[in-house]
């Protein structure tokens, strides 16, 4: 036996595939069976090794900027500090549990994926049919498939009855698709092999059977599930932002404590307290707060995001939706409404739409029966059951004006009682045939392929009468399939006859009769079918276009039908193309880069494909959101920067794979989101500025104090109170922001400028000089009037209240005179609550005593609120200033 990973199957004949594998009609023996599982192994899908919970919540504290914290932590406990010790380390395992959840909330894709796997298969063992697990299933297996069957692994049709699968999840073709038992000699991807069947594909109709040429990870999902392993999640531009400031940030603090540090020894200053002044500068340094503020935004992000059917999965994608600048979008049912539609139809020579249709016209009449009649489809319960093409056809009765839902197609399928026969399709015939008896008379319906169909009829049918089917009637017939065939509808062709009892009588078998059945036909019409754009993909495309984002079709469906979905919804332009996935094959990667900017569809792919086109786009440094609902779908999603899952039609392997499932499946929810991620991220930036000018405060108040050899102002729980507790609830307001009007209308940020320009970090550094100014100022009339103890309460109430009022100033770039009060009343709240907090340090006994606190005269108290006004005060006519030149 050959190894059956070597092997095309679809080009061998039935006979080569059974002598390749080494099997038969009667199936394996249980001893060749057992033998072949010890070589192939189990049919299950194998996962990455995966890092356990303790090690992931482990490397949480691999962060400089951590350890410098846990340093200090130590130091404290030391000195006698246990408050800041308990203080800094609960912070800290917050923080690495968070991170530890998220982490391992991203591990699930595989599992799903396994979940697919059959859990019994029927299979031929010595000539018995038996049930066996779907794990034990090996190479040269024959299997025995039937209507509701989920096959086990990839197998070659030996014998098809009718046999159709559904494999929209891994092709991502949303037409059920007919099996045959020929051998193949040109198939360019799953797609085309249409002798194939393929491991999680179901079986919707029919039956047959079939030889395992694969199993386990050397199946279709197997090969997408390798891919799954080897992909690996980018960083977003906000953490690689972020990692980067933290790395320089933990290396500049390192610096400065060490120096003020050795300064403090030069001085004179005993060890211990020369470490405490080293602590209290590390953690006036550190946002101990960044991480949990940033996390707490986002996810106030993604609950506004759920309301509008935006379900976000991954916390991080909520920022990077902000600098999206391409979106790949699958076309069934995000930009379409993944329910084929008849648009038009062709009958008595003229094309009409569904709903002129006259049923008490004889023409109109008969091509009713045929649609109603020679259709499998049923209504079931509100909606319609059965092959989407079938649906659309038993719909056409909803689109008459005159009948209500179900109700033509019922009297119709009444009046004729039930099929005397049928002559299932098959593709040598591309036509399906059934016979009724209406009005005493046997009539057969035939539907299929128009080139095809109308080349047996002799006939049409007009509402003057039967006439020939020939010259101007024929070309105006296949004139008109030309026209539709190019706009990517799908078309059929109908016809009728009589059957005469003499035709049905005879010992020949139907199998000899059904070609002579199909001949001299009367043909009736054609029906044009599209699976229509939502109406609302089109608007949604150009408010993507006015954003500064392109949208990009990427589709399993035919190139004509793709091309002829995306010119009527703007995507495909003048200037742009659309190319195929052998196209794609045949490109390097240079010409691939070379031309992505004109490609805007991309039709036929396959998994490997959306990789490479996510991974082109990627490497041309644009931000990439990827849509998609299969199966085939889930490495190209988790290979984007925002994998995006369709919440109703997707597949639970999509959905694992992805950062954000939409619920509504609607393309317009994505350009939601993206205002939506443009705005959290404007927050997280504006909270951001807030926590580290507030630190710049702080880091310069315990320099200038080191540098004059004062006294320290703060002790380390005094910071650890601001950058915890007060400076929080600025900063979550600050996230609570409304959206500005004109933001839709900006292109999007480029992610590889951060966040921290230089004239972000100026900015910081001046807002937080002013912070320091008024707090040393502070400090130094509590020197003068009081002691040491009154001076170090009066910085650190300077420092805290200020920091509450600078809360205001970091809402937007504009004023409060233009902002107002009421667009943000949490901030209002948050301004509240931090002072109140800060009271009870001041006033209430025994938490007074934790702080150090000493008793502060009203003068000194009034002095205080006067000095936290003063930088609040400067920065807003700052901004109304720059308002009134603007």
């Amino acid at each position: 036996m050959q190894d059956p990973r070597r092997n095309e199957y679809y080009q061998m004949s039935v006979q080569e595939v059974f002598s390749s594998l080494g099997t038969g009609r009667d199936g394996l023996t249980e001893e060749e069976a057992e033998k072949r599982l010890g070589i192939y192994k189990e049919n299950v899908l194998q996962a990455a090794k995966r890092k356990g919970p303790f090690l992931v919540f482990l490397e949480q504290f691999k962060d400089l900027l951590v350890i410098i914290l846990l340093i200090s932590a130590a130091i404290s406990m030391v000195s006698g500090s246990g408050e800041s010790t308990i203080v800094i380390v609960a912070a800290l395992v917050m923080n690495g549990i968070l991170g530890t959840v998220q982490h391992i909330k991203a591990e699930k894709s595989l599992d799903s994926l396994r979940a697919m796997s059959a859990p019994l298969a029927k299979v031929r063992r010595m000539g018995r049919t038996v049930q066996i697990p779907s794990a034990k299933v090996v190479p040269g297996d024959f299997l025995v498939l039937e209507a509701g069957d989920l096959a086990p692994a990839d197998a070659r049709v030996i014998e098809s009855y009718g046999l159709k699968t559904d494999e929209s999840s891994l092709t991502g073709e949303s037409e059920h698709v007919e099996k045959m038992a020929d051998a193949i000699l040109e198939a360019g991807n799953p797609a085309e092999q249409k002798n194939m069947v393929f491991s999680g594909s179901l079986v919707t109709s029919g039956r047959g059977t079939a030889v395992v040429v694969a199993t386990g990870m050397q199946t279709e999902i197997g090969r997408i599930a390798a891919l799954m392993n080897e992909t690996k999640e980018k960083q977003t531009p906000l953490q690689a932002s972020l990692d980067a400031f933290s790395s320089r940030l933990a290396v500049m603090i390192m610096i400065i404590c060490c120096g003020v540090f050795l300064l403090e020894i030069y001085r004179g200053v005993t060890l211990l307290e020369s470490l405490m002044f080293a602590v209290a500068l590390a953690v006036a340094a550190i946002p101990e707060a960044l991480s949990s503020i940033v996390t707490i935004v986002q996810a106030m992000g993604t609950q506004k995001m759920a309301r509008e059917h935006a379900i976000i999965k991954d916390l991080k994608a909520v920022e990077s939706l902000g600098c999206v600048s391409v979106i790949c979008s699958d076309k069934t049912g995000t930009l379409t409404q993944n329910r084929m539609t008849v648009k038009q139809m062709y009958l008595n020579g003229n094309v009409m739409y569904p709903s002129k249709i006259s049923i008490y016209s004889e023409c109109a009449r008969r091509f009713l029966e045929a649609v109603f009649l020679n259709n499998d489809a049923v209504y079931q319960g509100n909606g319609l059951l059965g092959d989407p093409t079938e649906t659309a056809l038993l719909a056409i009765g909803e689109q008459i004006e005159e009948k209500r839902k179900g109700e033509l197609a019922g009297q119709i399928r009444t009046a004729a009682g039930p099929r005397l026969f049928e002559i299932p399709f098959d593709s040598s015939r591309k036509r399906m045939s059934v016979c009724h008896q209406i009005e005493g008379k046997k009539l057969l319906f035939v539907k299929g392929a128009p080139d095809v169909l109308m080349k047996h009829c002799d006939t049409v049918l007009l509402e003057s009468g039967v006439r020939e089917f020939a010259g101007k009637e024929y070309t105006k017939a296949m004139e008109q399939n030309d026209t539709w065939s190019k706009q990517g509808l799908r078309v059929l062709a109908f016809a009728f006859r009589e059957l005469l009892e003499d035709e049905l009588l005879g010992e020949r078998s139907l199998e000899d009769q059904k070609t002579e059945y199909e001949e001299h036909l009367i043909f009736l019409g054609l029906a044009a079918m599209m699976d229509p754009p939502r109406p609302e993909s089109k608007p949604a495309v150009l408010s993507a276009g006015r954003a500064g984002i392109r949208t990009v079709m990427i589709t399993g469906d035919h190139k004509v039908t793709a091309q002829a979905i995306a010119s009527k919804i703007g995507i495909l332009t003048p200037g742009t193309e659309a190319v195929s996935g052998d196209e794609l094959n045949r490109m390097s990667e240079a010409e691939l880069l070379r031309r992505l900017p004109a490609i805007s569809v991309y039709s036929r792919v396959t998994p490997e494909h959306k990789i490479r086109i996510v991974d082109a786009f990627q490497k041309s440094g644009h931000i990439t959101a990827m849509t998609g609902d299969g199966v085939n779908d889930a490495p190209a999603l988790k290979k984007a920067d925002i994998g995006i899952a369709m919440g109703q039609m997707g597949t639970e392997v999509a959905k694992e794979a992805s950062s954000m499932i939409l619920a509504d499946d609607n393309f317009a929810t994505i350009i939601k989101a993206v205002a939506n991620g443009r705005n959290v991220y404007r927050n997280i930036k504006n909270a951001i500025q807030f926590l580290l000018s507030g630190n710049m405060a702080g880091i310069l108040c315990v320099l200038y104090t080191s540098i004059r050899d004062l006294p320290m102002p703060f002790a380390p729980v005094h910071l650890l109170f601001i950058n915890l507790v007060t400076d929080s609830l600025p900063a979550l307001a600050i996230g609570m922001e409304p959206a500005e009007e004109d933001l839709l209308l900006k292109p999007p940020r480029d992610p590889k400028q951060g966040i921290l320009t230089r004239k972000f970090l100026l900015e910081i550094l001046l807002q937080g000089a002013l912070i320091a100014a008024a707090t040393m100022v502070s400090f130094q009339t509590g020197l003068r009037t009081g002691g040491q103890a009154d001076a170090s309460t009066m910085a650190f109430t300077t420092l805290t209240l200020a920091r509450l009022f600078h809360g205001f100033n970091c809402r937007s770039e504009h004023s409060l005179f233009r902002l107002g009060f009421s667009g943000n009343l949490y901030s209002v709240g948050a301004f509240g609550t931090g002072t109140v907090l800060l009271l009870a340090v001041l006033f209430v006994p025994g938490i007074q005593d934790i702080f150090a606190a000493a008793d502060l005269t009203r003068r000194q108290l009034l002095s205080v609120a006067i000095f936290a006004a003063i930088p609040t005060a400067m920065i807003q006519g700052i901004k109304t200033l720059r308002e009134s030149v603007e």
